[in-house]
């Protein structure tokens, strides 16, 4: 019951609707943690082939290139450089051609 607080109606004062509900909201949010992460991987990546097209590139070629340079930027980094640090994107794609 403890679990329930803040359910709304019998979600939370009925023992069994209570259990029920406590038990699929358990359920979602196993799996939303790990959706999560695939939800943010694909944002990142979003973010990176809008960032690299503006520069002339594909994201597939970007990192491509990124990965033969051995340049160790992860798409989070990189997602963030191309939305809040535009010019220093430009000076990671100008390093990658």
């Amino acid at each position: 019951m403890k679990l329930a607080k803040g359910y709304f109606g019998s979600r939370s004062k009925v023992y069994t609707i209570a259990k029920n509900s406590v038990e699929k909201g358990l359920q979602y949010a196993y799996r939303d943690r790990k959706t999560k992460k695939r939800e943010f991987r694909a944002l990142w990546i979003q973010r990176i082939n809008a960032g690299a097209r503006q520069h002339g590139i594909s994201y597939s070629q970007f990192m491509g290139k990124l990965n033969a340079k051995n340049i160790g930027l992860n798409r989070k980094v990189l997602a963030d450089l191309a939305l809040n640090n535009p010019e220093a994107f430009k000076a990671v794609v100008d390093a990658v051609k």
